[in-house]
């Protein structure tokens, strides 16, 4: 297996994704490519000492910033990391392209160069998620603003597939973010959503609030990528809160301070479960190749752990299944809003969104 990493991506390139792709090596089996400014790669690789075998430069001439317009940017900075990333899982010298880039262009990039799967309407970021009782995953974390139904069910099942095989969850329960548990609450988007997925999608538990989003009831949220990276980016501001305020508090007397000695081993323990760097990176589920966006902000341990987690990614065949369920799902969907007459108007409205 071949990994191609954006060695140009996110706040801290080159230095920490090169650190970290240096780390993933003894955790693998397969190789790595970098790719980007091969003088600055090689710079940060000499500090190293690694099987010079296992990891090779791919040069780029152009980055892809945050600054830059995506679809513009893919298609003029031909050169890129991303574009030759996207460009080498088409051709099949990679088998995923890792990003900690920005977010738009590599959501443009896996559309424009990889293309959708056939039947697959819109592509998710499925971002790992904390909970009460693991892991969770969020679908979606802000690919798509404004969704149709079709694209809700279709989250669903993607995440699910996702779940099984790469975080190895048994059967995850399914639910979908709303402002209340009843069947009739919300848009009419999500109550249409509802109908179909209650009948299409395996251990589908209803809808979840927002208050119980944490306490395990559900291993997927399902939702529009306007709520979900709202979502993800108030839940990392609800950490690094905690964390301060524990800190804050700690100092305020001697007593405080002796005891944090004898807690600062589960102190740590919290701090790993919460942290977003223990997951690696999101997939981008629905396009024709393995892709994995990771935090901007991310640092080694996350490049690292990106990289392992692509491996299941890629050797459980994720693609390929998503590709052959769709094609079912669509089907008994189809039949199912042929006997709705709410589900009917939803699906004519659905078609005007683009």
């Amino acid at each position: 297996m071949r990994i191609a990493v954006d060695g140009m991506g996110g706040d801290y390139a080159p230095i920490e994704i090169v650190k970290g792709c240096v780390d993933a090596i003894s955790f693998i089996q397969g190789d790595i490519d970098i790719i980007g400014n091969e003088s600055l790669i090689q710079a940060e690789l000499e500090k190293y000492k690694y099987d010079k075998n296992r990891i090779q430069v791919i040069h780029a001439s152009e980055v892809i910033t945050n600054e830059d317009k995506p679809v513009r940017a893919v298609r003029s900075k031909k050169d890129s990391s991303i574009v030759i990333g996207m460009e080498r899982v088409r051709e099949k010298k990679n088998d995923v392209f890792i990003s900690a880039g920005n977010t738009g262009a590599i959501m443009t990039a896996a559309l424009l160069i990889l293309g959708r799967i056939q039947e697959i309407d819109r592509p998710v970021i499925a971002s790992p998620f904390l909970g009460k009782e693991g892991p969770t995953l969020l679908v979606d974390a802000g690919a798509n603003a404004e969704c149709k139904p079709r694209n809700l069910v279709e989250f669903g099942m993607m995440g699910n597939i996702y779940m099984e095989k790469v975080l190895c969850f048994d059967n995850p329960k399914v639910a979908l973010v709303n402002i209340g548990e009843e069947e009739g609450k919300g848009t009419k988007t999500i109550q249409a959503a509802h109908k179909i997925m209650k009948q299409t999608q395996r251990n589908f538990v209803g809808n979840i609030e927002a208050r119980d989003l944490l306490q395990g009831k559900a291993d997927i949220l399902v939702c529009d990528g306007f709520i979900g990276n709202i979502i993800l980016k108030y839940s990392e501001g609800i950490v690094d809160f905690a964390i301060h305020l524990i800190k804050e508090k700690l100092k305020e007397s001697i007593l405080a301070k002796i005891g944090i000695v004898f807690l600062m081993g589960k102190m740590k323990e919290i701090i790993k479960e919460v942290d977003y760097s223990e997951y690696g990176g999101a997939p981008i589920l629905g396009v024709k190749g393995a892709v994995v966006k990771m935090h901007g902000s991310s640092k080694a341990k996350a490049v690292k752990n990106a990289i392992i987690r692509a491996i299941p990614y890629v050797e459980n065949n994720v693609v390929e299944i998503i590709h052959d369920e769709v094609n079912e799902l669509q089907k008994i969907a189809e039949g199912i809003i042929e006997k709705d007459s709410f589900l009917q108007e939803m699906n004519e409205e659905g078609k005007k969104i683009q």
